[in-house]
């Protein structure tokens, strides 16, 4: 300013300046006045104008103090915005980052469950569907496609009706099933829970809910289990309650169920049925011996054997052990049960082949008929065991009908059971001894123990009534042990007392006493304790019991023998003949029974089977006794057909110690004719 105005005076200047106005572009910021307006009216225009310039110019320097100081306080405030700015934008952007982490979680933690969502589905053994409120398939399991095959194309374009069309296909009875789907369609908010069966045997479990969402229900979820085997499982649990497991015959819980079934129809349209009791005779002896295994397989056989001999209509039930229950119904007389039951016995006459045992076992059968011997259920079956237990008596292998004396017989029986029981301990029982007589020499060979019962109250009881009770309780071998040592010990005192050094005692054994596991121990310890010569003893079988196990009999008379002992088969030609056993085992005396004996004067048939056995046996090197022998025209008889060894009431009843011992002390040799000898008491 100074350089510009250096050719005036300041002085000038200020009173050459009247009033000037200093504006900014905005406002009004102040004036420039002069002192003198006469001396500023004398101003030169173009000074006038360099004062107004130098105005603008004031005022645009001050419009730039003031700018810079509005730019510097807006500044200032800018700064402070956009620092509250920046703050909210980082909390903003905090809040951002914190919701985008938020909504990864979520995602994740979505992701993670309908992962296990999946998985249980898929893992799941029930196959799963799920239906949307439109009719379409929402979603599945691979379980559903395979239980129902299902293809693939068909499954993955989501129709459900055709889908159904392939389920349908495959049902046993589609009507219900469809039945029920169109009902829960109608009623959406109905579950529903029940089996269907399938064509090829399988059976599902279906179960129907509802599906909701917010309370709205937008769809159905369907699941099916396979449930096949738990039904098997379950009907295979109703079978055995109720049947045998190893025979699969009905148990006695279903026999009972199926006889009063029966009876009542037998009732209301007047008609007769039979109950049988049946029992396998020496079948403990043999499960005893050989074991459960062979027992098993043996009852298995003859089951099979029981079924082909019976009607479609009848009904054979394990009754328990070796005992069976025969249901006859629609039967139209006596003659009719009869048939079936000889045909049933028929049955066992061939021997059962079972691991390379050859075994023998007949039957016993006792039968009660409706209305004749009872009305109900229970009455039947007593009285059907009340005959049974009546044909054990009188020696088994054989069937009787139940008649009412036979309930008094039962109750004897059943005394007898009960006594015998202390028998043994009570010296209740006695040994009498029947002496074998060779008719040649008159000598007295052998003394033959037999058992008796001597009761305190109803006497002197024979064999046949007592044996089989022993042989049925066990009691037998208790029984058979004394017998035996008891009748080697009076042999070795005759021996020593009477100087009968070769003096022999023959001893029965019974089925069960043979099949001991201890025989051949029990045998030799008692010959041992005694300290009698095993040549001395002699071990009486029957054939039958021989031929029950002929391995196992082979087994057990080849120790005996080894021992010293000797074998007699008792009985001969009454059992289950089979002549190649002969050969096979170590015996040495054959017994011709009785029965052919007492007819052998008056039947051709009769005696032509005695000379045969005479034949066999001295064709074997075997002696041969004949017993029975009553009459001296049976004695001549066996004379000629060279019988020497003889036993029978011709000779000698059955005596007891004492008189047996007077019979060998005193016995004498008489001569009955001039070709032969008899030794007499």
């Amino acid at each position: 300013m100074v350089s510009l105005f250096s050719c005036l005076s300041i002085k000038l200047i200020v009173l050459s300046i009247l009033v000037l106005p200093i504006i900014t572009r905005i406002d009004l910021v102040g004036f420039i006045g002069f002192d003198n307006y006469i001396e500023t009216r004398l101003l030169l225009a173009t000074e006038i104008a360099l004062l107004q310039i130098t105005s603008c110019l004031l005022a645009l320097a001050y419009e730039y103090l003031s700018t810079e100081k509005r730019l510097k306080k807006l500044l200032l405030e800018n700064k402070s915005l956009a620092s509250k700015l920046e703050s909210q934008i980082y909390e903003l952007t905090a809040e951002l980052y914190k919701e985008i982490d938020e909504r990864e979680r979520i995602q994740i933690e979505l992701e993670k469950s309908l992962s296990v969502q999946r998985a249980t589905l898929e893992s799941t053994n029930d196959g799963i569907l799920v239906i949307d409120d439109r009719g379409n398939i929402a979603d599945f399991n691979q379980k559903f496609v395979q239980m129902w095959q299902i293809p693939e194309s068909l499954i993955n374009s989501r129709n459900f009706r055709q889908a159904l069309r392939v389920m349908v296909k495959q049902l046993e009875n589609p009507r219900n099933y469809l039945a029920t789907f169109k009902k829960l369609h109608l009623q959406l908010d109905t579950n529903s829970n029940d089996a269907i069966a399938l064509k090829d045997g399988s059976i599902f479990e279906r179960y129907s809910i509802a599906q909701r969402i917010g309370g709205k229900i937008v769809g159905r979820v369907w699941s099916f289990r396979d449930i096949t085997a738990h039904k098997l499982a379950e009907a295979t649990i109703r079978h055995q309650t109720l049947h045998d497991l190893l025979t699969d015959l009905p148990n006695r819980v279903l026999f009972k169920k199926r006889l009063s079934e029966s009876l009542a129809q037998a009732h209301q349209y007047d008609k007769k049925l039979a109950v049988c009791f049946l029992d396998i005779d020496r079948f403990k002896i043999i499960n005893d011996t050989l074991g459960d295994d062979i027992g098993d397989e043996l009852l298995q056989s003859i089951v099979q054997r029981l079924k082909k001999c019976l009607r479609s209509v009848d009904i054979i039930a394990r009754w328990e052990s070796d005992e069976f229950t025969i249901l006859l119904p629609e039967v139209s007389d006596i003659k009719n049960v009869a048939h079936i039951q000889e045909r049933i016995l028929a049955a066992f006459k061939p021997g059962f082949e079972i691991k390379n045992h050859h075994l023998h076992v007949s039957a016993s059968i006792g039968t009660a008929l409706y209305p004749m011997h009872g009305e109900n259920a229970e009455t039947l079956i007593k009285h059907a065991e009340s005959a049974l237990y009546r044909v054990k008596l009188q020696g088994r292998n054989h069937y009787q009908f139940y008649q009412p004396e036979i309930n008094v017989q039962a109750s004897e029986s059943l005394i007898l059971e009960n006594s015998l029981h202390y028998a043994l301990e009570r010296e209740e029982l006695r040994i009498f001894y029947q002496p074998q007589v060779n008719i040649t020499t008159g000598e007295i060979t052998k003394m033959e123990a037999l058992l008796r019962w001597q009761h305190p109250k109803l006497g002197l009881i024979p064999p046949e009534q007592f044996i089989p009770i022993a042989e049925e309780t066990g009691l037998i071998v208790p029984i058979g042990e004394w017998t035996l040592r008891t009748a080697c010990a009076q042999n070795k005192t005759w021996q020593n007392a009477l100087n009968l050094e070769t003096l022999t005692v023959a001893v029965n054994l019974s089925a069960r006493q043979f099949q001991q596991p201890n025989l051949l121990k029990l045998v030799s310890q008692i010959l041992l304790d005694i300290k009698l010569n095993p040549n001395c003893l002699e071990l009486e079988i029957t054939e039958s019991i021989a031929m029950d196990n002929v391995s196992l009999t082979q087994e057990i008379l080849s120790e005996l023998c080894k021992m010293g002992v000797s074998i007699s088969i008792d009985d001969f030609g009454t059992g289950y003949c089979s002549l190649s056993y002969l050969k096979n085992f170590p015996i040495h005396c054959l017994k011709i029974d009785r029965s052919f004996v007492c007819d052998l004067t008056n039947e051709n048939c009769q005696a032509a089977i005695t000379t045969a056995i005479v034949t066999l046996a001295h064709g074997l090197n075997l002696t041969v006794v004949a017993e029975g022998v009553e009459t001296e025209e049976q004695l001549n008889v066996l004379r000629i057909l060279e019988c020497e060894l003889m036993q029978g009431y011709l000779f000698s009843r059955p005596l007891s110690v004492e008189d047996a011992t007077r019979l060998l002390r005193k016995s004498t040799t008489f001569k009955i004719s001039n070709s032969y000898l008899i030794a007499r008491h």
